[in-house]
């Protein structure tokens, strides 16, 4: 789960992070009341889940009222297109007002904690080179990117960070502030069950203080369970809607861009493997339900509406596994949606597993106009040429 800049910082702040003094503003009215409280000059940051709104024109310097006003109602509403963001942008619907920083004399830098998954522990990362993308910096200088892997059991250590301070070219002097700032990251990494967390710019001012000039934290939907509190940050209106609709069901829905096979399926691998087989198969997946081990007739009736919901699909590919899941349930479902919903778009069926015949044989009596296969390839082949067809 995504939370805006502004949310990630007061979660900072909670573990002690130094962070510059800011407050979120909905109307351009409370924008000017924020900074006036604060003080000019006042930057003003578009919130939306994206990096890159410096470039776009969502990051402004606001040295009077007058400013604070004008910059507000002119990013309030706007559609703020970044290089992540896409083409089709995002709506800024909230604004933080932070106060203005001295940057002469300061240094930028780049601070992140992300779990290496393919050494199943959290990295934590730094470079010199901060206040842009740090992606680019990767690609051009890879040595600029120094890392230090965590051992979870003993957590981040005072020599680590102290290694990485060094590494940053950090003078003796500052260590006693860059070591606690570094530890108090992986405490709200760790205390958060954060996938991401990242500061660009990680800023030393001239007198040797040390903030977080801007955050991205990234939370693990699967812990949640554990932080109710930061489950009240997730903001709907900067997630696909249907991904949304989707979760209120205990369903998985990943849309894809530019395809035309609505994918319904029942884990993550089987997934992976079902769009790869459309892929060879000369088609392209529009997106991919993933209805999980155990769902229901309903939770089908509804997966296939969302399914559904994606105008540019044109053909359904069902690839189930019959597992906790009976191949049975899976075709009570699907014929109950066919049936409520009016289904238009041609449904190939592909089921394995427990109670297949009888889940066969269901589809067959149903009197609808299911196409089966027995194996993914005939299944993809088939629900290629019906995607095709249908055009």
């Amino acid at each position: 789960m995504k939370i805006h800049e502004y949310q990630g910082k007061a979660v900072l702040a909670s573990f002690g992070v130094p962070v510059p003094r800011g407050k979120v503003a909905y109307t351009a009215g409370e924008a000017v009341e924020i900074a006036k409280e604060l003080g000019f000059p006042v930057v003003v940051k578009a919130q939306i889940h994206a990096g890159g709104r410096g470039k776009g024109g969502g990051v402004k310097l606001a040295r009077t009222a007058e400013d604070a006003e004008t910059i507000a109602k002119a990013m309030l509403g706007m559609t703020l297109r970044t290089h992540q963001t896409g083409p089709e942008g995002r709506v800024v619907r909230r604004l933080l007002i932070e106060e203005g920083m001295d940057l002469s004399g300061a240094r930028e830098m780049y601070l992140a904690i992300v779990v290496d998954r393919g050494r199943g522990v959290p990295v934590f990362m730094a470079s010199a080179q901060g206040g842009m993308d740090i992606e680019e910096v990767a690609a051009k200088d890879p040595a600029a990117i120094l890392k230090e892997a965590v051992t979870p059991a003993v957590g981040f250590q005072p020599f680590q960070a102290r290694k990485l301070a060094f590494g940053l070219g950090l003078a003796p002097a500052v260590l006693p502030r860059a070591v606690p700032f570094m530890q108090a990251l992986y405490k709200a990494f760790e205390g958060t069950d954060a996938s991401l967390l990242e500061i660009n710019p990680f800023l030393m001012t001239r007198d040797g203080a040390l903030l977080a000039l801007d955050a991205k934290l990234n939370l693990d939907d699967n812990a949640l369970y554990r932080h109710p509190e930061l489950k009240e940050l997730r903001d709907f209106d900067e997630e696909d809607p249907l991904e949304v609709e989707a979760s209120k069901y205990s369903l998985n829905y990943i849309k894809l861009e530019g395809g035309n096979v609505g994918c319904m399926v029942n884990g993550a691998g089987l997934a992976m493997a079902t769009m790869d087989i459309i892929k060879l198969a000369g088609g392209s997946p529009a997106n991919f339900l993933d209805v999980g081990g155990g769902a229901n007739a309903e939770q089908i009736r509804n997966a296939f509406r969302i399914l559904l919901a994606d105008p540019e699909v044109k053909a359904v590919l069902i690839n189930i596994f019959g597992g906790i899941l009976r191949c049975d349930v899976l075709a009570e479902g699907v014929i109950a949606a066919v049936r409520q919903l009016g289904v238009k778009v041609p449904v190939v069926i592909r089921m394995k597993g427990n109670n297949e015949e009888k889940g066969k044989a269901m589809l067959r009596e149903s009197g609808l106009n299911f196409i089966t296969a027995d194996d993914m390839t005939e299944a993809a082949r088939r629900v290629v040429a019906a995607a095709e067809g249908a055009r």
